[in-house]
């Protein structure tokens, strides 16, 4: 993991395999962790099918709910992440392919 910081990015943390860009000097543990998690997952999926499957699923997502955030927050990969972020020992659990544990159709509400 190569971490970049981009002070204009226009969200906190970004995964872009290998590197994680993020907007602030100092990124928090939960940040970094959260962005792990992707760069897990892009390993896992290779890189450009990660982001393809990752546009398509947001696309399904966003024609679903009725705005961008609750879109964005039920993105299998997200929804993976965003449930593990705070626990930094789950890449010693995580199994191949976690992600998919995470594509229900149910919703997850999220305030923003």
């Amino acid at each position: 993991m190569i971490i970049v910081r981009i002070p204009f990015l226009w969200v906190s943390g970004m995964a872009l395999f290998p590197f994680v860009l993020v907007r602030t000097k100092r990124p928090d543990a939960v940040l970094l962790h959260h962005e792990r998690i992707h760069l897990r997952q892009q390993l896992e999926l290779g890189i450009l099918p990660f982001y393809v499957w990752y546009l398509l699923e947001y696309l399904v997502r966003r024609w679903q709910y009725t705005s961008h955030y609750e879109a964005y927050r039920n993105i299998s990969f997200e929804r993976e992440a965003f449930d593990n972020e705070r626990n930094l020992t789950y890449w010693k659990t995580r199994k191949w392919y976690g992600f998919l544990a995470y594509r229900s159709n149910v919703p997850t509400d999220f305030s923003p």
